[in-house]
């Protein structure tokens, strides 16, 4: 096609024909750059040269966007890249790909803790198991709540989590100096809060770590500051347990509780060593009487079968049946959920100044230890992580634990002064001081 000159100004008035798909104009001051033309009318500068004695064609941009000067200044460039030796559309694609890659890095490094938190939720889970545990899973969902509800209890409104702040800050600032600002602020409140809070979030840093898409933006140890670690509360291990010579008087006071429910509650977490939560939630499905089994929802396991000892089952027979929970409320939940103010008022009665209800659990096991019991069949009524530390610890069936919790129920009732029949007749119990 013969080489015209472009008119300043009058590029896209031109005519293809008819029977072509596309025609071309030439540039004679600028060897390469042409002007095309498609039925559509959409024209656009190109460049054509040879690179490697093969023919290349470039598109270089639009008239609209393009002056004539700038086109011709254009396929200069891309010749003169060419006699270097150098294909000028890898340069082109690599423009493109850095400009891409700028705008991820962009989006990436925008990225917040807030958004990719509901991921946590949804697809994280603790080392070695398969799932968040429901509580925790709430309590995750509660540290990062905005807050602003009226209290369940009380007047007023609840307030943010300690994690709340935390979910604007973006990923690619979460370091020990952001952690330790927000650490520090959130101490003023409660330090046992604050800390508890930053070892939910540093199990957040490891999952973010652990993405291939969010590795390069988090810093994994940033929770893990010596700036950080030296403001922690110092961790009390907690050592309360009922004495031997306590045992009577607990049992009198929470006997004498006028709600029924939850003097049979605590009597039955120091009758079996179970965790709170676990024996709230027992349902009377889950109660055999015929087979004299409990089971209970695990902590470690999804649950965990237990024998139904004598005395528990007259027990839980003086309860009447108004739903499907052994220990049943007109609450919300429709179970017992916080007996602590009847716990109270039992240890004030006994003179006993303090004891949690993991107290009473811890009371189990030592209770159990003077009784006789051995301490793998005690970890497994109590629902303990499997170890082999203990007499070399094997899982005992149902019927090989039931001789062992009876020898402990019956070293409980016998510090509390209950004189017990298994015979009785279920629901009828006595007590003798």
């Amino acid at each position: 096609m013969a080489k015209i000159a472009f008119t300043a100004g009058r590029v896209s008035g031109f005519k293809c024909p008819p029977d072509k798909k596309q025609a071309f104009m030439w540039d004679v001051n600028a060897p390469g750059l042409g002007l095309r033309a498609t039925p559509g009318g959409r024209p656009a500068y190109v460049f054509q040269g040879v690179y490697q004695s093969k023919d290349l064609r470039i598109t270089i941009g639009s008239p609209a966007a393009w002056t004539i000067p700038a086109a011709q200044a254009k396929a200069r460039e891309l010749q003169r890249l060419i006699d270097e030796g150098k294909d000028p559309r890898n340069l082109k694609r690599d423009a493109i790909a850095a400009h891409i890659a700028e705008h991820v890095a962009r989006e990436a490094n925008a990225l917040t803790v807030g958004e990719l938190w509901p991921l946590y939720l949804q697809s994280g889970k603790p080392k070695r198991r398969d799932d968040w545990k429901p509580r925790y899973r709430a309590d995750l969902v509660a540290m990062a709540s905005p807050g602003g509800e009226r209290k369940k209890r009380g007047a007023g409104l609840t307030r943010p989590g300690p994690l709340y702040p935390l979910l604007a800050l973006p990923l690619v600032q979460v370091n020990e100096d952001s952690l330790k600002i927000w650490y520090d602020r959130e101490a003023l409140a409660s330090k046992h809060q604050a800390a508890r809070a930053l070892m939910m979030f540093r199990g957040f840093l490891r999952w973010s770590a652990g993405r291939p898409e969010y590795r390069n933006l988090i810093d994994r140890d940033a929770g893990k500051s010596a700036a950080i670690m030296e403001s922690l509360p110092p961790s009390t291990r907690r050592t309360d347990a009922l004495e031997a010579a306590q045992v009577a008087g607990w049992w009198s006071g929470v006997e004498q509780l006028t709600n029924r429910t939850a003097s049979v509650y605590l009597r039955a977490l120091l009758l079996t060593g179970a965790r709170r939560e676990e024996l709230a939630a027992l349902t009377w499905e889950n109660v055999d009487t015929q087979w004299r089994k409990l089971t209970i929802a695990d902590k470690v396991d999804s649950t965990r079968t237990i024998p139904l000892s004598p005395y528990m089952a007259q027990l839980l027979a003086t309860l009447p049946k108004t739903g499907p929970f052994v220990f049943a409320s007109t609450g919300k939940a429709g179970r017992i959920s916080d007996a602590r103010s009847s716990h109270s008022a039992a240890l004030q009665e006994a003179g006993i100044e303090h004891l949690t209800f993991h107290g009473l659990r811890r009371s189990f096991s030592l209770l159990g230890e003077a009784a006789g019991a051995p301490a793998g069949a005690i970890a497994q009524i109590m629902g303990h992580k499997p170890s082999a530390t203990a007499e070399g610890y094997r899982p005992r069936s149902v019927d090989a634990l039931r001789p062992f919790l009876a020898r402990i129920e019956e070293h409980i009732l016998d510090l509390a002064g209950v004189q017990f029949d298994s015979k009785t007749v279920p629901g009828v119990l006595r007590a003798v001081g």
